[in-house]
């Protein structure tokens, strides 16, 4: 929500700022605004109080705050335990040992400290920490462990790399040739913001940034192809109507493209309302569709005149010919098959393509972060929304009757999942012998589709209490009355399917329950293990995002380009790999790549953090990757305040270390090698040529203007920048990083 003093402002000005704040007594007349907090307002002694949240300009001013930025969520997935093989990109693959503080030159620094072969050690400075990376290819494959200083790993790394060159470079010249050619820049329509208008809801932080992308994304001359990823329920769909609209506006035609009937059903229900205020024409095709009607629908989209068809895979057949499309929305990738997707990859080389998914498979989350494809995230969860709370247990009839008995006591429904079409009546039987008061019914993908439509029409109506169903229920159905999820024989399921049928709950403002249970006498196999834990371990909102990360792990790297990758990858690990591509990708593109594998740091400094700021390790390496992710004023500023918002008040060292690390960021770019550090004072080798640097004596001037102790003098075609910082209470730290940003921002001029 907004700061309490933002919030005071705000309610300050809706009454023209005739407010008192912070008093003690109250007189009869006047206008207090005290700082509590209070849910709703009532009426006490003869005093009127208002809650914040009965004031519609406040509520409707309240943002939404998430600590939980891409990035970290990123590095959370890599969380390092003792014990753990990681992959130093200098020394290769070792194993983690832990967080060391070791005293030098008289400060605290923090190490991560990393064996090898022969129990060597290696100390690695926390600031240096984009230098290591968690090891994981397949869960359970062990690697094998370098020993420092041969050239097995360079050779190794080396090898990768060549390769990764080869396919990458292939694969810019795809895109490069899908970004030659030239579509249609969509314009501004005062009616698109008349429509944002309607949104019923307050939009997140996440929801707008995506919708931002997406707009930004159509108003460009090279064809959109991002991947949409968010939760279930997390606002998607209406950012996939923002471009809708935008499209049709642009007299464009949209194509919305769903794995299933059901889906694609209820998402043009959820248009056609969205949409029912403007003069927008809308249909649906799909197997429900009959063919005199279908033949219709087929002849008026040719022609132009339907804006948006909705539909199932029915849209890639070769008799559907779009007039002018100009948006392929596609729901759910990972449920298309080859064929399919052959033909939607066939769209994307001239036409607008917006994918959106909770769990994208492997492969398309992989080419989204190795920037061949563009990828926002929504990952703040709606307001008054729950996790749902997920048990991994052996199948229990008790268990099943006192789950189904307490959802019905609140007057909800309950999803029961058996996904054997043989014995789905016996397994109904035993629900009605189980729950006799409970109206049951059950519904599988070999029902007639008149049948299939009645049942899930009568459960949206609450016409019974527990369906029993096959996977048909994975996507697409919208019950908030239903927050119970049984699912039979969950160790079958895929980790990205058991998300998806899990997301089938939990939808409204009540708290959810999902038991994933296992036939109690069988031996689970390692990865049916893996899979329930990582469901279990990843209840929170916003999880879909990690569950594909964690499915990498599981699976094993896939083919990002081709299966013949996958032993390289194995060689490297997957952080490390994924890495590299990236990298590659960036140099293939003409665009700069830091690469940090030198270990010691120019400036010496305390990186200690202090347990009695933080005392959980895995936090502190956390917080160690934050920091060294500071590349820039504006996100130097922004860790401090996420580090003072989670953990409190930053010490003067703790700031110093940043200031640190936006030094060793600069200091890359100006090809700064040569840093002279003593008790007193510091001495800065500059190798840039004098015609780039400032004219005249500016830079003289600057450095003046900063620290008037600032000495600066040529030495041949360098120049040295010293500080002497003898009886000042100010740290060197703070004028070096400012002056020598002064000189980036020239050298670019």
């Amino acid at each position: 929500s907004l700061s309490r003093s933002k919030q005071r402002e705000v309610i300050s000005n809706l009454f023209d700022n005739k407010v008192i704040i912070n008093k003690d007594k109250f007189e009869k007349g006047n206008i207090y605004i005290v700082n509590n907090k209070m849910n709703s307002g009532f009426i006490f002694n003869h005093g009127v109080y208002i809650s914040e949240f009965d004031i519609e300009d406040v509520k409707r001013a309240i943002s939404y705050k998430n600590n939980f930025h891409i990035g970290t969520k990123i590095n959370n997935l890599d969380n390092l335990n003792i014990g753990d093989y990681v992959v130093h990109r200098m020394h290769g693959i070792g194993v983690y040992n832990g967080v060391t503080t070791l005293k030098v030159q008289g400060v605290l620094k923090d190490f991560i400290e990393i064996s090898y072969l022969g129990n060597d050690k290696v100390y690695i400075p926390v600031e240096k920490i984009s230098t290591i990376f968690k090891y994981s290819d397949k869960d359970g494959v062990k690697p094998q462990i370098n020993k420092l200083g041969s050239t097995s790993w360079i050779k190794k790394k080396l090898s990768v790399q060549k390769k990764i060159h080869d396919i990458s470079g292939e694969l810019i010249e795809l895109y490069a040739k899908r970004e030659s050619v030239k579509k249609e820049k969509y314009v501004d329509y005062p009616l698109e913001n008349i429509f944002s208008e309607q949104f019923s809801y307050e939009e997140t932080k996440d929801q707008k940034r995506a919708i931002n992308d997406v707009l930004k994304d159509l108003s460009s001359e090279v064809p959109m192809d991002r991947l949409l990823c968010g939760d279930v329920g997390f606002g998607k769909t209406e950012v996939a109507f923002r471009a809708m609209f935008k499209t049709v506006c642009n007299n464009k035609q949209v194509m919305y493209l769903c794995p299933t009937t059901i889906l694609s059903k209820q998402q043009y229900a959820a248009c056609m309302e969205r949409f029912k205020e403007f003069p927008v024409t809308i249909s649906l095709l799909n197997r429900f569709t009959s063919t005199k009607e279908a033949k219709n629908i087929i002849e008026r989209f040719a022609s132009g005149k339907i804006d948006i068809l909705f539909g199932t895979h029915r849209l890639l057949s070769d008799d559907v010919i779009p007039n002018k499309l100009g948006l392929l929305v596609v729901d759910e990738e990972q449920r298309f098959g080859v064929t399919h997707k052959e033909k939607i990859k066939k769209y994307k080389n001239d036409v607008n393509v917006l994918t959106l998914s909770a769990t994208p498979i492997p492969r398309t989350l992989k080419m989204a972060m190795s920037g061949l494809r563009d990828l926002s995230i929504i990952d703040t969860p709606p307001m008054n929304r729950y996790p749902v709370q997920t048990y991994v247990v052996a199948e229990n009839d008790n268990l099943v009757r006192d789950a189904i008995y307490k959802e019905l006591g609140r007057g909800g429904q309950i999803f029961v999942l058996y996904n054997y079409i043989e014995s789905i009546d016996n397994i109904c039987d035993k629900l009605r012998r189980l729950v006799p008061e409970a109206r049951i019914r059950f519904a599988h993908g070999q029902m007639k589709k008149e049948e299939i439509e009645d049942i899930m029409s009568g459960f949206v109506e609450h016409e019974f209490d527990v369906l029993l169903s096959t996977t048909i229920i994975e996507t697409g159905i919208d019950i908030p009355n239903a927050n119970t999820l049984i699912i039979y024989n969950a160790d079958r399921f895929g980790l990205s399917q058991l998300y998806q049928l899990r997301g089938r709950v939990g939808r409204s403002n009540k708290i959810a329950y999902a038991y994933l249970m296992y036939d109690k006498g069988k031996m689970l196999n390692d990865i049916a293990v893996k899979r329930l834990q990582a469901i279990r371990d990843f209840t929170e909102l916003g999880s879909g995002y990690k569950i594909a990360m964690r499915d990498l792990s599981i699976r094993g790297a896939g083919d990002l380009l081709g299966s013949e990758q996958a032993g390289f990858v194995e060689s490297v690990g997957i952080s490390l790999y994924t890495k590299m591509v990236e990298e590659e990708i960036k140099r293939l593109k003409g665009e700069e790549v830091y690469e940090e594998e030198n270990n010691e740091s120019l400036v010496h400094v305390a990186t200690h953090i202090d347990d009695n700021y933080v005392s959980d390790e895995e936090i502190k390496i956390e917080i160690h990757k934050l920091i060294n992710e500071i590349d820039s004023y504006n996100k130097l500023f922004a860790v401090k305040e996420e580090l003072v918002d989670r953990f409190g008040k930053i010490s003067d060292e703790l700031e110093i270390y940043m200031y640190e690390e936006l030094f060793e960021k600069i200091a890359d770019k100006l090809n700064i090698k040569d840093v002279i550090q003593n008790s007193n004072s510091i001495t800065v080798s500059l190798p840039v040529e004098e015609s780039s640097l400032i004219k005249g004596d500016k830079l003289f001037m600057e450095a003046f203007s900063i620290n008037p102790k600032f000495k600066l003098k040529y030495v041949g075609k360098r120049i040295q920048i010293s500080l002497n910082f003898i009886n000042t209470k100010k740290h060197f730290i703070y004028d070096l990083v400012k002056l020598l940003s002064v000189i980036v921002e020239d050298i670019k001029e």
